[in-house]
């Protein structure tokens, strides 16, 4: 494609962003504006579908984009935007391997365009003559104009002489100026950078060379000199990564035996918030997760892979990791007596969301080991890993769900009405029990969770989801067809119809 048809483009779309965007809010507008670029992509032919990741951040892109519209939530619209991020470095560079290079090179592409763009922009030429140049000799009437204002600043004398110009050219400026909207202005400049960025796009042949060499596999070192020095240095290397995951090993062994016993089949809640609890186990779970990561990235680094001798060592790092999958079940667990009690929260689905990644690091983590893998494996597997699953959490409507999940397990678990009135609009249908039932939960909650006494009363929890209702309805009647969304629509119709 020609320049000066990329330019068009680039314009073209900058005026529809600014169009679709500007005093609206996020909604139908991103998904019509992501269905052009698709179109425009398809057209021109710059997709491809010939690899996994091209497949997948594809598919991601698409999904995530259509359940902003289903969810509306920041979770989902944050996860949407780092999917369009990914999506334009793979459409940058069709062959990457890894993720993590598809981010760097998206980084890359989003400060290289804008140099880019701008650079072509003022070569280009409109009637013959440069726009650069013709800005560039506009300097000389620039900068006399700025000398007479300095002057007339510094110099009482000089600015009465020059006073009546000064104030013919303030006048001039409000004349070009006073209708200016400075934020529609703002607005298209942002939007001027975004389609640039999605339009113009550059990749890094540093990164592309990078990931094109990189491998999955570890090969053997082989040094030719001071080979004795060399064999006993890995000994030595091998003695210390036994005595290091022996000790490792018989800590978390002692930690773990523990957490099955009082975690495990003899936890009783004695009335405490459960918070602490959840905290420590999480807490020494990503210590002990840091440390695995550390001691195997060390020892299983290089020619300790392929030492014929390997093998207790081998053996103590499979323990190791197979005592961290029992302490990730272990806070697992723990987190499910707090839900059990306390309900459902974000943080609370977070950790379950965590735990998983963890699994699945750990498996990893074991195949490097056992198939001599290298520390790009780790990170290409993983960093796949953690796109997948934060694409398939956007799909769900988490504030519903919660707000569904705690009012009907509040015959047993406490109900934080502090909490939950927080709660986005979209979720206001599963917020209002009918008042027999909250009668009922009421006098439940009283009667169990007399520790734990909730700062609001019912009858203030009634009163504010009334005013919620009134808020967004009328919030929602005057709200413009671009910022339709699926999820406040289908609570309206809920509450109102």
């Amino acid at each position: 494609m020609k320049f000066k048809d990329s330019l068009l483009i680039v314009f073209i779309s900058a005026f529809l962003l600014t169009i679709l965007f500007y005093e609206q809010g996020i909604g139908l507008n991103l998904v019509l504006f992501e269905i052009l670029f698709l179109v425009w992509l398809v057209v021109t032919k710059q997709i491809n579908l010939k690899t996994k990741i091209q497949i997948v951040t594809t598919a991601g892109f698409i999904g995530s984009s259509i359940f902003t519209l289903v969810t509306y939530s920041v979770y989902g619209y944050v996860v949407h935007f780092l999917s369009a991020f990914i999506f334009v470095g793979v459409l940058n560079y069709s062959k990457v391997k890894s993720l993590t290079n598809v981010l760097r090179t998206s980084i890359t592409t989003l400060i290289l365009s804008q140099d880019i763009f701008y650079q072509k922009l003022f070569a280009s030429k409109i009637g013959g003559r440069d726009i650069g140049g013709f800005l560039w000799r506009s300097r000389i009437f620039v900068a006399p104009v700025l000398i007479i204002f300095v002057y007339s600043f510094s110099n009482p004398v000089f600015s009465d002489l020059v006073g009546n110009v000064g104030l013919g050219i303030e006048e001039l400026f409000i004349f070009i100026f006073e209708d200016l909207n400075i934020w529609l202005l703002l607005t298209f400049l942002l939007c001027l950078i975004i389609s640039v960025f999605l339009l113009v796009r550059t990749s890094s042949n540093v990164i592309a060379f990078k990931d094109q060499n990189a491998s999955e596999l570890l090969t053997r070192r082989q040094k030719r000199f001071k080979r004795t020095f060399k064999l006993n240095a890995l000994k030595n290397e091998y003695k210390a990564g036994l005595f290091l995951f022996l000790m490792l090993n018989t800590v978390l062994l002692i930690v773990n035996i523990i957490d099955v016993h009082t975690v495990w089949f003899n936890f009783e809640w004695e009335g405490q918030t459960l918070k602490q609890f959840v905290h420590e186990g999480t807490y020494l779970l990503i210590v002990s997760i840091l440390i695995s990561i550390s001691l195997v990235l060390y020892f299983f680094r290089g020619n300790l892979n392929f030492f014929k001798q390997n093998k207790l060592l081998k053996y103590l790092s499979y323990i190791w990791l197979i005592q961290n999958a029992i302490l990730t079940i272990s806070v697992a667990i723990r987190n499910f007596w707090y839900i059990e009690h306390f309900a459902m929260a974000f943080k609370r689905i977070g950790v379950i969301i965590f735990l998983c990644l963890v699994l699945y690091g750990l498996y990893t983590v074991f195949r490097k080991i056992e198939q001599k893998k290298s520390v790009f494996y780790l990170f290409k597997s993983n960093a796949f890993a953690i796109y997948v699953v934060l694409i398939i959490t956007s799909f769900i409507n988490w504030d519903s769900f919660i707000a569904r999940y705690n009012f009907t397990h509040a015959n047993h678990s406490y109900l934080h009405l502090e909490y939950l009135i927080e709660l986005s609009d979209k979720a206001l249908p599963h917020l209002q029990p009918l008042e027999e039932e909250l009668v009922a939960i009421e006098k439940f909650q009283k009667k169990k969770f007399t520790a734990n006494p909730s700062d609001m009363s019912y009858i203030e929890y009634q009163l504010k989801i009334k005013n919620r209702k009134e808020v967004f309805k009328r919030k929602w009647e005057t709200k413009n067809i671009l910022s339709w969304n699926l999820a406040e629509y289908s609570a309206y119709q809920s509450l109102f119809k």
